[in-house]
């Protein structure tokens, strides 16, 4: 049976909680792999694993106990080893690698922060900003709508302001934020979001954090930000001794 890996954490770690279960239904039990100063949290794998609630909730809960103890290092939903001696043995070769992050990450967290924009605020700005784009609205309104061509010419020309101002306001929001923040990822460009990136915050230095984002929204109303955490720092840990289920490649732990 495979081995289920939930988070890395130092053997002077404190004990898991005794009601705490992993994932699979019934909930499996938890163990603890050592390996020299590093310890894993792992459980059997469940048969046909999915990410349903009830097992991505259980992976939260496990390492949400376990990070309120002592610094974890998270790996993603689903990550899998053959056993427990591939484990361990990822644990010992690695070992020093795993002790730096552990040592970097502690008493930190993360906190993801999308953003978009409001489509109806972000088209009064740049028609606000843009002559060109004024001066081509006007002459399509004085011309009865305009012509086909000149509509498409107004529709590039917002389309193209627009992006620009994507790429503007998403480095502004960065800009702002990262001071709170001892490092920052960038996350995966999605379609929807000008902004998504992970930011690594000291977990006394929380509300500092919260009040810059605070702040970004009063000074950019044009835009929607959401903000996730605080979590564990996923986007802040390097690929470990499991693989995802269903991938041929090594985990990849970062943000959900």
């Amino acid at each position: 049976m495979s081995t289920y890996v939930y988070g890395i954490t130092a053997t002077s770690h404190p004990a898991l909680p005794e009601e705490l279960g992993g994932v699979g239904d019934p909930p499996l039990p938890l163990r603890v792999l050592t390996a020299g100063e590093l310890a894993a949290v792992v459980s059997d794998a469940p048969e046909g694993l999915r990410p349903k609630r009830r097992d991505l909730l259980a992976h939260q809960n496990v390492l949400g106990a376990v990070g309120a103890a002592g610094c974890v290092l998270p790996m993603r939903f689903g990550s899998l080893a053959p056993d427990d001696d591939a484990v361990t043995g990822v644990l010992s070769e690695r070992a020093e690698h795993y002790k730096e992050r552990l040592r970097a990450l502690d008493g930190k967290v993360e906190y993801n922060v999308k953003g978009s924009h409001v489509e109806e605020a972000v088209l009064h700005r740049v028609m606000s900003e843009n002559p060109d784009i004024r001066a081509q609205a006007e002459a399509n309104r004085q011309a009865g709508g305009g012509s086909y061509e000149d509509k498409i010419r107004l529709g590039e020309l917002v389309a193209a302001a627009v992006k620009a101002r994507e790429a503007e306001d998403g480095a502004l929001v960065v800009q702002a934020v990262e001071p709170q923040a001892a490092a920052v990822s960038a996350g995966p460009e999605s379609t929807g979001w000008l902004v998504n990136a992970s930011f690594l915050v000291d977990r006394d230095e929380a509300a500092g954090f919260l009040e810059a984002v605070e702040q970004v929204r009063k000074d950019m109303p044009h835009l929607e930000l959401r903000v996730n955490g605080p979590l564990p720092p996923y986007s802040f840990v390097e690929p470990g001794p499991a693989e995802p289920a269903g991938s041929a490649a090594g985990v990849d732990a970062g943000a959900e």
